[in-house]
This record gives structure tokens, C-alpha cells and sequence, in this order.
């Protein structure tokens, strides 16, 4: 596959600034929309978001300016899709703008599902602790309890919309062959434009351990919208009760649900550099 290529007025390729940040293991890019191709965009995610060979990550993000927020951000996953919305990408968007000096203690920045707003809580250089107002998800009881076909079988899960697709699957332990069945899930007929997936252990009534398998982009080790998901299932299901701390596989990030849904957890900025597509 030929890479897409930024051409600089002289003709050479140019070099492409980014900046790298996880929010609990979950990785992506940022790049200000002026210093990024013009075409090929898609590819162009796939391309840089390479493991072995690109600068590696779960998303990349075009970073533009906005009259009423801090910035507005757009989300290519790892396979090129668009998405909606990332809870962890979000919080490290927050970081890197409040780290550049570009937003306060208050980050208000547009996604694809619509305008958040972020609470600074803790810093220490570049690692941060954000609070994110997340909004509020949509379930329909028919989606408490939905049996869904599967090649061998069937699942029950439980379906809803946090701003982006969400789709859980609660279980006593995590099985071996979860990620050939999330995979199963996230392309069912059911979800036209696919999903996210969780799989979710409930440990107590204040906490659950959740597995992550997130739409364009595989298995991840934490996702805060697909937390958010998972959280919200439970409550609803009436198996858990805000406030809920949700394990991932690489650490906690905290929800309560109080009018709207409030997403804490961590963003840690973890390097600046230029790739040559």
C-alpha cells in the first residue's frame, strides 16, 4: 500500500508534528489540522498509527481551533475509521492543550458527539487527572437484556449510546475466545455502523473489571467511553451503583452518575516529534 505523503512547496515530503498521549494505556496522536496532509486522510491515520511501522497508536486526532471551545477535535481510529468520540483520547486532547498553555483548569473542547467539558484535579508535569463531563447515555429497555445471534451461538448483551455505540457483555470471568466474540459483535448485522465492546466482570456493587475491543481499532487496554458503557450497564441492569470503578487492564478509571455521567481518570502527554509519511 503506497503511503499518503505531505509535499512541502519545494516538493520534498514534509514532515508531520505530532504529539503522543495515553489516558490509562490507550494510546493516540494529535496534530494541528494546518500541519497535516490535505487528502488521503484515512490512510494517513492507518498509516501513521502503525505499530511497526508508523509512530503507533490506538487513534489519531486532527486538532483545529474553535470559536466557542478551546479546539475541536476529529478521530481517525487505528484502521482509518472516524469515530465519535474517545473518553480517553479527550482527556489527552485536555492535556496537550493545557500543557501548551492553550486552556486553563476548565477545558471545553468539541468532539464528534458535541461539545465536553473537562476539570482539572491533579498535575505533575505531564501527567494529568481530568474529570470529563460525559453527557448522558441512552438505553432502551428492549437493549437491557438483548440475545444476539453469533456464529456457534448466541450472546446476551446489553445495548447502548454514550456518544458513541456501546455493547456489553456481562460474564462471571473472562473467557478465553472474548475477543473472537467481540470481534463477532463489533460487525453483527445489529450494529450497521458496528460497535464498541465490553465485556464486564462485576466485582461488588461499587466496582467492575472490564475488557475492551473497540470499533476500528481491536482490542485496547482501557477505553473511556466503552468504561463509561460498561459502568452504565451495570447500574442499569441494577447489578452496581454510582459511584462505580471500573478495572481496566491498565488501571482505574472512576464514573458517577449524578444528572449527567463524569468520567475520571488519567492522561499522561509522552512525547512530541515529526514522522516523515
Amino acid at each position: 500500500m503506497t503511503q499518503p505523503s505531505s509535499v512541502s512547496p519545494s516538493g520534498r515530503r514534509a514532515k508531520v508534528p505530532f504529539v503522543k498521549a495515553h489516558g490509562a494505556g490507550n494510546d493516540f496522536l494529535f496534530t494541528r489540522a494546518a500541519d497535516a496532509p490535505r487528502e488521503k486522510l484515512p490512510a494517513f491515520a492507518r498509516a501513521i498509527c502503525a505499530r511497526h511501522t508508523g509512530v503507533g497508536a490506538d487513534g489519531w486526532y486532527l486538532v483545529s481551533p474553535d470559536a466557542e471551545c478551546d479546539a475541536a477535535i476529529h478521530l481517525y481510529n487505528s484502521d482509518g475509521s472516524e469515530a465519535e468520540l474517545s473518553g480517553n483520547g479527550t482527556r489527552c486532547a485536555a492535556a496537550m492543550l493545557t500543557d501548551e498553555g492553550r486552556a486553563g483548569e476548565l477545558v471545553r473542547i468539541r468532539t464528534g458527539a458535541g461539545i465536553r467539558e473537562l476539570r482539572l484535579l491533579e498535575r505533575r508535569g505531564r501527567e494529568f487527572v481530568f474529570e470529563m463531563r460525559m453527557g448522558q447515555p441512552t438505553v432502551r429497555d428492549e437493549d437491557l437484556h438483548r440475545r444476539l445471534p453469533l456464529p456457534g451461538g448466541e450472546a446476551e448483551v446489553t445495548i447502548l449510546d454514550v456518544g458513541n455505540p456501546q455493547c456489553a457483555v456481562f460474564v462471571d470471568a473472562f473467557p478465553e475466545s472474548w475477543l473472537r466474540t467481540a470481534a463477532d459483535l463489533e460487525g453483527h448485522p445489529h450494529f450497521p455502523n458496528r460497535t464498541n465492546v465490553s465485556f464486564v466482570r462485576v466485582v461488588d456493587r461499587h466496582r467492575i473489571e472490564a475488557r475492551f475491543y473497540e470499533r476500528g481499532a481491536g482490542e485496547t487496554l482501557s477505553s473511556g467511553t466503552g468504561s463509561m458503557g460498561a459502568a452504565v450497564a451495570a447500574i442499569v441492569r441494577g447489578v452496581a451503583e454510582s459511584p462505580v470503578r471500573v478495572q481496566t487492564a491498565a488501571g482505574g478509571l472512576d464514573l458517577r452518575w449524578d444528572g449527567d455521567v463524569y468520567l475520571k481518570g488519567p492522561a499522561v502527554i509522552v512525547a512530541r516529534g515529526e514522522w516523515l509519511p
